[in-house]
């Protein structure tokens, strides 16, 4: 409550004034980070005097995005937040991205002409995709990240407590994702019966195990026992449609207990 006015939704705290914005929005921010690369809590600053947390909450919009950097003109963020009202008057988490920035960088976000790949969707580096699946990345990724998701759920649902809601939403950006946010008690909305349907077919002598036959270097037979394989081969277009259709929510508190691929290795 601020003024006596209940806040449930960004577009109220977007229309907030900006030091009454930051103290609800500060509470989205893993101390962690702040804590590992000398960023003050209080100025949101390092030593030397370089504001490292930027926020984007426009009034007149239900959207708001947080960026941690670890230095000055870094390349990647340490974190990368986006949430948004939904239509029905829920939070919905947008994208969130945490970077190890000590970790190599694969260059899968640009193609060979500069252009914005929007994580593969409209374009592909496939040489820096090959180079980050060797090093044992997941399709999307840049870097490796800092093993933080399991510490960022818990603050959001803090979140989502403080704005009056018991559940928030979120849309897995790849296969790997959906798999990640079962194993961190979130459930489906929608696409459930999708992701048993690709487990089913990537058992020996379905469809997806059939179509790993080594013609990319995305499609090896192995892959069909990793959840990482199967991202990769999923993003390589083996479904004969491009990723989507599913959507997944987490209740405060409770795990849901899915498992759409039991005794799954990453």
């Amino acid at each position: 409550m601020v003024n006596e006015t209940h806040i449930y939704s960004i577009r109220q705290v977007n229309k907030l004034p900006w030091e009454q914005k930051l103290a609800i929005y500060s509470d989205l921010i893993l101390p962690e980070l702040l804590t590992k690369y000398g960023i003050s809590p209080e100025t949101f600053e390092d030593a030397q005097g370089n504001r490292l947390v930027e926020f984007t909450c426009e009034a007149g919009t239900g959207f708001v995005e947080i960026e941690i950097w670890p230095a000055p003109q870094a390349r990647d963020p340490l974190l990368y937040l986006q949430m948004a009202d939904t239509a029905s008057a829920q939070l919905e988490v947008l994208l969130f991205v945490i970077n190890d920035p000590q970790s190599e960088r694969f260059d899968v976000d640009r193609d060979w002409q500069g252009r914005r790949t929007k994580f593969g969707t409209m374009h592909r580096n496939i040489p820096e995709e090959i180079r980050a699946m060797k090093a044992g990345l997941a399709p999307g990724q840049v870097r490796r990240g800092l093993r933080l998701t399991r510490v960022l759920i818990p603050q959001l649902e803090r979140f989502i407590t403080r704005m009056g809601h018991d559940m928030f939403f979120i849309e897995p950006l790849a296969y790997h994702n959906a798999i990640h946010f079962e194993r961190l008690g979130f459930a489906y909305v929608i696409g459930r019966s999708k992701m048993e349907w690709i487990h089913a077919e990537f058992a020996p002598g379905g469809v997806l195990y059939q179509r790993l036959d080594g013609s990319t270097p995305f499609r090896q037979p192995e892959f069909a026992h990793t959840v990482r394989g199967r991202s990769w081969a999923i993003h390589d277009g083996i479904l004969d449609e491009p990723w989507g259709g599913v959507r997944m929510y987490k209740r405060v508190g409770h795990h849901a207990g899915v498992c759409t691929f039991p005794n799954a290795v990453y």
